[in-house]
């Protein structure tokens, strides 16, 4: 048995330090971790008592007796997902995000998360992390970076496609260097100028500020658009500018009703495209991927405590965060 220390949530929305003790099981690993990520998923659970945080990073300590694919010492994350059945249709064809049986953050798992010291996961949902990644930028990327990487990566986003990113934060200061990398042409629409520079930086060939716009100006249709706000864009202003045959995807969680003009829909043949998180091999190819093309979240760094967790989801609520947070053990 091992007992470490986990932070969860309260009814009250402070964090809490805890204890949890687990079994360390034949398939499974112990994790020292050594970073976590904050998405804003985790401030929808800040008022449960469970383990909050799905960014984890750390190094492996024990593992179980069966694990033959990790050893101890090795640079391991994890993300939103820790189990599925295995042998259902979605399990075997590469779509396990989307079993019957699948265990996600936040509906299972509550006595642990990747705001805690340890963690014990399956080692079939856990990913080697690459030597040229620091733990410190590769927590992002197990939710943020691996979330906006499937959309490009799983729906078909060619190197001639025009993909159209709303919001420059936590996803989508990501999307734009996944979709620049995978050599598409990327338009940023924000508020306002603010972050015009730092956005074509980071690969962006077009920046559209939005706030009091008629009507938007762009270079040419898009093919893609990728909704990364936490609120839902003025679909007025953005579906004029959609490709015949383009795709929206909304990406953050809302509880709100996903509401947009109807015969736009038709008229143009656009596509509303679902998309969770990464299934396992498509998680591995991000991390190859951002290896390969040095793909960095730029982080804000908070201590591993009840005050720096708090401060850290303070920040983000405020919107001021630049633009990933990561707390450090």
């Amino acid at each position: 048995m091992v007992e470490f220390t986990v932070f969860k949530g309260s009814k009250e929305g402070k964090i809490v330090e805890s204890k949890t003790t687990k079994e360390l099981k034949a398939n499974e690993v112990l994790i020292k971790v050594t970073h976590s990520g904050l998405c804003g998923t985790d401030e929808h659970y800040k008022h449960e008592d469970m383990g909050l945080g799905h960014e984890g990073a750390g190094v492996i300590e024990e593992i179980g007796s069966s694990v033959t694919t990790y050893r101890k010492g090795d640079s391991v994350g994890w993300g939103y997902q820790h189990d599925a059945c295995g042998h259902c249709k979605q399990c075997l064809t590469g779509h396990e995000t989307l079993c019957p049986e699948r265990k996600m953050y936040g509906y299972a798992d509550h006595d642990q998360g990747s705001f805690a010291h340890y963690a014990i996961w399956k080692a079939d949902f856990i990913f080697k992390i690459p030597d040229s990644i620091p733990r410190e930028y590769a927590a992002p990327l197990n939710c943020g970076g691996a979330t906006v990487f499937n959309v490009l990566h799983s729906f078909s986003a060619r190197s001639t496609h025009r993909v159209g990113i709303i919001g420059f934060g936590g996803l989508g200061h990501l999307a734009i260097q996944f979709a620049h990398k995978m050599g598409c042409q990327v338009v940023v629409f924000s508020g306002t100028d603010s972050k015009k520079d730092e956005a074509m930086k980071l690969g962006a060939d077009e920046f559209v500020a939005t706030k009091g716009a008629k009507e938007l100006q762009v270079s040419g249709p898009i093919d893609h658009l990728l909704i990364t706000t936490s609120f839902q864009p003025d679909w007025k202003l953005f579906l004029p500018i959609m490709a015949p045959g383009g795709t929206l995807y909304p990406l953050t969680v809302s509880p709100d009703d996903f509401k947009i003009p109807y015969m736009p829909i038709i008229a143009g043949e656009l596509k509303i495209q679902g998309s969770l998180v990464a299934a396992r091999q498509v998680h591995r190819e991000m991390f190859e991927f951002a290896a390969h093309h040095q793909i960095r979240p730029i982080i804000q760094k908070f201590p591993m405590t009840v005050e720096g967790i708090e401060e850290s989801m303070k920040t983000l609520d405020e919107g001021k965060m630049r633009y990933r947070g990561v707390l450090v053990v």
